[in-house]
């Protein structure tokens, strides 16, 4: 099945809903014209359909190998990565100080979707590497930006974060890792970290990894962490590869999915290198403040895993779509001649439609989002600035948690609607399915950013961030309340948008009061309705979007403007407010429910 870069629902989005307008009227953003936007997209396309996408089959089926330390990627992804380097794509939203291109998030967010659609798995090695420059970029020495970020910038060089170990998983308190400072001023790092994804490959020079430790005096716990660059191989004064470092791949994981990706567990320590014992890491900021620094990459990482939920989703139901509209089974309701295309039967109408409401709207609000983020660092009135970071902040769990699962929810609506042909591996279907099972895990899981939704973003502020959304929301049932008066063609529709989203916003008022008040009386019950909650929040968002995505297209309609993308839109926006918006109400039952749940919840320990 050929990938197809979905560019009109990009530049609808871009335009209508996430003000792209706006953002490039920014101070900084002079030079980034409309007709740029437009360039961009357009050669991002191009190269992720003909460079990117050919080699995810092959990816899959045929993964990275290890030997003797060294890793192999899949055949055509080193050259496809030389491509994406020389292509500039590494440096979109980075500083031209360092030679990236300096372009706003708004910008970056699809093309990274568009190349996470055409290969997840590929994808993760630039996901990473921008992690590490955005951590550098924001916490490095002058020294270390000048030495590590160009070749980065450039494609020459890729970054990881080494976090975990076997014995912590998410619990970073128990990384045990050791740096010991030596007389240089240089680190020697020994300990063993897993789950590092592109932690060695064959696609660039040289590899940064970015690595958490402990200092031998260090406290317990995660105040005693700090944060080490460790190349793969040590760079000279001149900017020159020097040095073997004493960092090695021990193994790769056989994984449920994103076989092309290279996920290694890497040794520091072994003696192995040209260094002597112990990997030589250069330490970033100050000692035992790692975790604050590293979770500046983390943060840039869970947007991008959000956006790789929507990316899946959007590849898992093109291949669908075109599966339905050839594959004839079975008599048309009404009666045919012959097997119809099964596009034609009504249930898999329900689950194509299901599968497009869902990534547009995951794809509506993680745009949004990157203009929030544009916005809090470009906008020349402090106020506006503050306001956006605020909301930039509150969305990042809401698009990473949200997004995600919906992945695994498309995908496996994708499987279905290939009957048992999904189910079986020459189709393509169930690699998506695969692929998406790791979305909701990594870079924490959903639970994870859940409880960071409800105890950093919700209850810190006292639910500021809450209410000024619900009044935004509300404003959007007003017009289409008002739109549905003046619409002769579109009264019924734009009137279910208006019933089902003021159903939903009051379903996520309710919720949002349950947290508030029972955070200092009742947490666990709160925390036990945390997911939930947090998908409530995705589907009241997002249905937001495709509101006001409706009444653009309704408008286009009045005028005579409306084109075949406007009428399907429509269509979409109305299928979502139909069956995708009456979850909200049930997840806010789950949440209210959380007092009484939790009275039981403990009985799961005897079991």
């Amino acid at each position: 099945m050929t990938y197809r870069a979905p560019i009109q629902d990009i530049r609808f989005i871009l335009r209508e809903l996430a003000d792209l307008d706006g953002v490039l009227a920014l101070p900084g953003f002079e030079e980034v014209s409309g007709d740029l936007v437009d360039a961009v997209l357009e050669e991002n396309a191009r190269f992720v359909e003909q460079a990117i996408a050919p080699l995810n089959r092959s990816g899959d089926t045929s993964g990275a190998t290890c030997s003797d330390g060294k890793v192999t990627t899949s055949s055509g992804f080193k050259q496809a990565f030389i491509e994406f380097g020389q292509g500039g794509w590494q440096g979109m939203q980075h500083e031209q100080e360092w030679g990236g291109q300096g372009l706003p998030k708004l910008v970056s967010a699809p093309t990274s979707e568009n190349i996470n659609s055409a290969n997840l798995a590929f994808s993760l090695c630039p996901l990473l590497t921008d992690g590490v420059i955005e951590a550098l970029t924001a916490v490095g020495s002058h020294e270390q930006q000048s030495r590590f970020i160009p070749p980065m910038l450039e494609g020459r060089w890729t970054g990881t974060m080494n976090l975990t170990e076997s014995q912590a998983g998410s619990d970073l308190a128990q990384v045990a890792t050791r740096a010991v400072k030596q007389d240089d001023g240089t680190y020697r790092l020994a300990g063993q970290k897993i789950f590092i994804t592109y932690g060695d490959h064959d696609m660039a020079e040289n590899i940064v990894h970015l690595v958490l430790a402990r200092t031998p005096n260090a406290p317990k716990g995660v105040k005693g962490i700090s944060l080490f660059i460790v190349p793969k191989i040590l760079v000279n004064d001149d900017g020159s590869l020097g040095a073997r470092n004493d960092v090695w791949c021990a193994s790769l994981e056989h994984k449920l999915g994103i076989h092309g990706s290279p996920t290694a567990v890497l040794l520091y320590g072994s003696g192995k290198g040209d260094v002597g014992e112990g990997a030589v890491g250069y330490l970033v900021g100050e000692e035992n403040r790692g975790l604050e620094y590293m979770f500046i990459m983390m943060n840039a990482a869970r947007y991008a895993v959000g956006i790789q939920g929507v990316a899946l989703s959007e590849r898992a139901l093109q291949h669908a779509t075109a599966y339905a509209h050839e594959r004839k089974q079975g008599q048309a309701l009404e009666g045919s001649a012959g097997p119809v295309a099964i596009v034609n039967h009504p249930d898999v109408q329900r689950m194509l439609f299901t599968m497009r409401a869902l990534t547009e709207g995951a794809r509506s609000l993680a745009y949004v989002g990157a203009a929030a983020y544009d916005k809090s660092r470009h906008h020349p009135d402090e106020a506006e600035r503050a306001k956006n970071k605020s909301l930039y902040e509150y969305l990042v769990p809401v698009v990473k948690g949200f997004s995600t699962e919906l992945s695994l929810e498309v995908a496996s609506l994708g499987v279905q609607v290939h009957g048992g042909m999904g189910f079986i591996e020459e189709t393509g279907a169930a690699q998506y399915y695969r692929d998406a099972r790791i979305l909701p895990i990594y870079e924490g899981t959903t639970a994870i950013q859940a409880n960071d939704f409800v105890g950093r973003k919700v209850l810190r502020d006292g639910g500021a961030v809450v209410q000024a959304l619900t009044q935004e929301m509300r404003a959007t049932v007003k017009q289409l309340e008002q739109a549905a008066g003046a619409s002769k063609d579109h009264a019924q529709a734009l009137a279910l948008i208006a019933r089902r989203l003021a159903a939903g916003i009051q379903a996520y008022e309710d919720a949002s009061a349950f947290v508030l008040g029972n955070a200092t009386n009742n947490l666990r019950a709160v925390f036990l309705g945390s997911v939930p909650y947090l998908m409530l929040a995705g589907v009241v968002h997002a249905g937001w979007q495709m509101a006001r995505a409706a009444l653009v297209c309704v408008q286009h309609a009045d005028a005579g403007t409306a084109t075949d993308f406007h009428k399907q839109k429509l269509a979409t926006s109305t299928f979502y407010a139909a069956q995708i918006l009456p979850r909200a109400e049930a997840f806010s039952v789950t949440v209210l429910e959380g007092g009484v749940a939790n009275d039981y919840a403990a009985a799961i320990q005897g079991v």
